[in-house]
C-alpha cells in the first residue's frame, strides 16, 4: 500500500476508536499516517480532537494542535482549540495571552466574539480562585466568611475587588461564599 495513500490512515483511526474502543491503536495510526504525510495537517488535528474530547487528555491535546498550527493550510480556528485544551488542562497565564492574542488578530466580528467569550471565562476563573482564597484567608483569621469583597480588600486580603472582563462586579454570597458573575445578555 502506498504510505501516502490517506484514507485508510483516517478510517482505521476511526474504526479503533469507535469499534475497537482502543485509542492507543488510533493515535498510532495516526501518528503513522502524520509521518507518512507531514504535509497533511488533517492527522495531528484529528488526533487532538480525540485526545481532547473522548480521552480529556488536555496535554495531549495541546501537544497535537501544536503540530497541527506548524503544518501550512491548518485551518486558523485549530489555534482556538489548542487555547481551549490549554485552559482545561488549568494553564490560565498561558490561555489568557493566547486567547488575546485570538482576539487581537481576529479577522471577523464572530472571532472576535468566541475570543472575547473565552478571556471572560478565564478572567472569572481567575478571579473566583483570588476570591476564595482570600475569603479562606479570611475565616482563618475571623472563623467566618466576610460580609463583603469591599471588606477583604479594606483588610488587605485583596489588593483590589476584581471586576469581570466586561467591568461588572462580582456577586459575592457571605454565607457560602460562592462568586457568581452577573452575565451580559450579549454572551448568551
Amino acid at each position: 500500500l502506498d504510505p501516502r495513500y490517506q484514507d485508510p490512515y483516517e478510517v482505521g483511526a476511526m474504526i479503533a476508536v469507535q469499534e475497537a474502543r482502543d485509542t492507543r491503536a488510533a493515535f498510532a495510526i495516526l501518528d503513522r499516517g502524520a509521518a507518512n504525510n507531514p504535509d497533511q495537517w488533517v492527522y495531528p488535528f484529528n488526533a487532538g480532537h480525540l485526545a481532547m474530547m473522548t480521552l480529556k487528555d488536555f496535554p495531549l491535546a495541546e501537544k497535537y494542535f501544536e503540530q497541527c498550527m506548524k503544518i501550512p493550510g491548518a485551518p486558523e480556528f485549530v489555534e482556538r482549540l489548542r487555547a481551549n485544551a490549554v485552559f482545561k488542562k488549568g494553564d490560565l497565564e498561558t490561555s489568557w495571552e493566547t486567547w488575546l492574542g485570538i482576539y487581537d488578530r481576529a479577522p471577523d466580528e464572530r472571532t472576535k466574539r468566541i475570543a472575547s467569550n473565552h478571556l471572560y471565562n478565564i478572567k472569572a476563573t481567575i478571579d473566583e480562585a483570588a476570591i476564595k482564597e482570600a475569603a479562606a484567608n479570611y475565616r482563618q483569621w475571623f472563623g467566618r466568611l466576610p460580609a463583603d469583597l469591599e471588606t477583604l480588600a479594606r483588610m488587605g486580603f485583596l489588593r483590589e475587588i476584581p471586576k469581570d472582563f466586561d467591568g461588572k462586579d462580582y456577586v459575592y454570597d457571605p454565607e457560602t461564599g460562592a462568586i457568581k458573575t452577573v452575565i451580559s445578555p450579549w454572551r448568551r
